[in-house]
């Protein structure tokens, strides 16, 4: 799975991008709200790592999400 930040512009937030392995967008949120439904994606109890790693997480550099 790959993560993304995008940077939003005027009154468009910031939005984070989860991919999968193909680089299918999978999942697709704000960047400042938690994402809803994690364990779908193989991610319960990583909510604190990764928001830590969203904070992060330069825009527009695509990288592996390893947690």
């Amino acid at each position: 799975m790959y993560i993304i930040k995008v940077k939003g512009k005027a009154k468009i937030p910031d939005y984070i991008q989860l991919r999968d392995d193909n680089f299918v967008l999978i999942a697709y949120f704000r960047a400042d709200r938690p994402l809803k439904n994690i364990e779908k994606y193989g991610l319960e109890g990583k909510e604190e790592e990764l928001q830590k790693l969203i904070t992060e997480l330069p825009f527009g550099k695509l990288q592996k999400l390893s947690l």
